[in-house]
């Protein structure tokens, strides 16, 4: 039981009715939904698995005398959606739970089929983890580390630039993307930051003043 009058997550201070918990209501919520956009056929997973397909060849282009099928280009993606990468933690997190009678291990299959199991087994049992489970908080970084990181090899083929910046909310240290033209919200408790705040954060507090 969580004995800190704070969230272990966003360091918020907890609501009387959410005393005792491992996680404050709203980053229980933010912690389901980013597990729920990992799973499914138009998920982050599927989604990424979808970027290991090898480019069409332009028109004219010569075919090579080799039969071998071409290397992805980002060997990070495969390592990801293999089975020791994304499903491996998810996985890992549903055998750590189970040993706290909070989750059922799976049944095996297809990658897509075990990472959808995992996804909805931990969801599920997500409410009785907040109020027992004490390493929630690196729970919910590992899942935010596999949302974030596959959103931006989704999106953009590679991880963005990224730099160091702390909040001037709770204090958490966390990164953002160097070269985004806005902001970013803490990942801990969605305080948004300017990108002024962010790159000279002394700075901008004065001028807050």
């Amino acid at each position: 039981m969580n004995e800190s009058p704070n969230c272990p997550i966003c360091a918020r201070e907890l609501w009387e009715d959410e005393a005792g918990r491992h996680a404050c209501k709203p980053c229980e919520r933010r912690i389901g939904d980013r597990l729920a956009a990992i799973a499914g056929p138009r998920g982050l997973y599927a989604r990424l698995c979808l970027r290991m397909e090898p480019g069409r060849r332009a028109p004219g282009e010569s075919v090579s005398g080799s039969s071998s099928p071409s290397i992805p280009a980002n060997l990070q993606i495969l390592d990801l959606t293999a089975s020791g990468g994304i499903i491996g933690t998810l996985e890992a997190w549903v055998e750590d739970w189970a040993s706290y009678g909070l989750a059922t291990r799976g049944t095996g299959g297809r990658l897509q089929h075990r990472i959808d199991q995992a996804v909805a087994t931990l969801r599920l049992n997500l409410p009785r983890a907040v109020d027992r489970h004490p390493a929630l908080d690196e729970f919910a970084s590992e899942i935010d580390g596999i949302y974030r990181t596959c959103g931006a090899l989704v999106d953009g083929g590679r991880e963005p630039v990224k730099a160091p910046a702390t909040c001037q909310a709770c204090g958490h240290h966390f990164k953002f993307g160097l070269f985004d033209k806005g902001g970013a919200d803490c990942p801990r408790c969605d305080q948004p930051h300017t990108r002024a705040q962010l790159l000279q954060p002394e700075q901008a507090d004065a001028s807050a003043a």
